[in-house]
């Protein structure tokens, strides 16, 4: 049996070669493991180091980059009976990690799973909240609904064949796969025992950046959701609080408090932004998708 890690890169010199050492040096029997970099343009160490490690390296051009185009572009090239894809800025946290993932889709619990992301202490006070909310600590196989993230993902090649991802989306292409396999009766899992640590540094531009075209994107899998103003309002006012009163009970507060006024601003800003034209979504979708808690 064969799995190949797709892993999408760009500048990912600081996390790459310990990414490709933790997935290669995985504890397994009988798992083939091949590494395919879909690299968009990186100018740093990032295409040294993967031809350091002798992975297969392909290119896509920043004019044709889309989220969807580069893992369909992995994909093709992949040999692999299962497809694992993983951020170049995310490294697994333990050795069994692969196992764990793909053990949904052996069973035929799933065809598509995604294990827990967590944040270390170079992580965003208020990023690790989000990991807290969408990737807890209980796994779900399968799951009720169709959320995924690709960050840290696997999914039967025959599916992607049959599937691939949408290509024209600004991101999200991972949740609108899932969409599309569940309207079908398919299922996805939750794996909370494939957990990797995912380690932005991003500048507060590109989190309002992030967050904006992860908002158009979504305005294509869920066209009913919209924010209004006053809802930026409350969610970003919901957030700095519970955010302050996490870091009240890990007697931090003083020294997170500019971080989580300017992170959480990013967020529902750049969401906002993303989406304020369409239209009114239904209470209780809204409430569940972006609420803080």
């Amino acid at each position: 049996m064969q799995a190949s890690i797709v892993i999408r890169t760009y500048n990912e010199e600081a996390h790459l070669g310990s990414l490709i050492e933790t997935v290669t040096s995985q504890e397994h029997t009988d798992i083939d493991v091949e590494v395919i970099i879909v690299d968009s343009g990186s100018t740093d160490k990032t295409l040294h180091i993967a031809q350091t490690h002798r992975c297969n390296i392909l290119h896509i051009a920043k004019e044709d980059f889309s989220f969807g185009r580069s893992l369909n572009l992995g994909c093709a090239a992949a040999r692999g009976d299962y497809l694992i894809f993983i951020s170049g800025h995310c490294i697994p946290v333990r050795e069994d990690w692969l196992v764990n993932l793909i053990a949904p889709l052996k069973t035929c619990s799933a065809v598509y799973s995604y294990g827990r992301q967590l944040g270390d202490q170079r992580t965003r006070f208020s990023e690790r909240q989000i990991f807290h909310k969408y990737f807890p600590e209980i796994s779900k196989i399968p799951q009720e609904g169709f959320f995924c993230n690709n960050a840290n993902a696997a999914l039967i090649r025959s599916v992607w064949q049959e599937y691939k991802f949408d290509e024209e989306l600004t991101g999200l292409e991972d949740m609108e796969l899932g969409k599309r396999l569940v309207n079908d009766g398919k299922k996805v899992a939750y794996v909370a025992d494939a957990p990797i640590y995912h380690l932005h540094n991003e500048s507060w531009s590109k989190i309002r950046k992030r967050y904006e075209r992860e908002a158009i994107a979504l305005q294509h899998i869920m066209p009913q959701i919209h924010i209004s103003f006053l809802d930026f309002l409350r969610y970003y006012v919901s957030a700095i609080l519970l955010d302050m009163g996490i870091a009240l009970e890990e007697k931090n507060l003083i020294r997170v408090i500019p971080e989580i006024i300017v992170f959480r601003l990013m967020q529902f800003w750049g969401s906002y932004k993303g989406n304020h034209l369409h239209r009114m979504l239904s209470a209780v979708t809204k409430e569940k998708y972006f609420y803080p808690k």
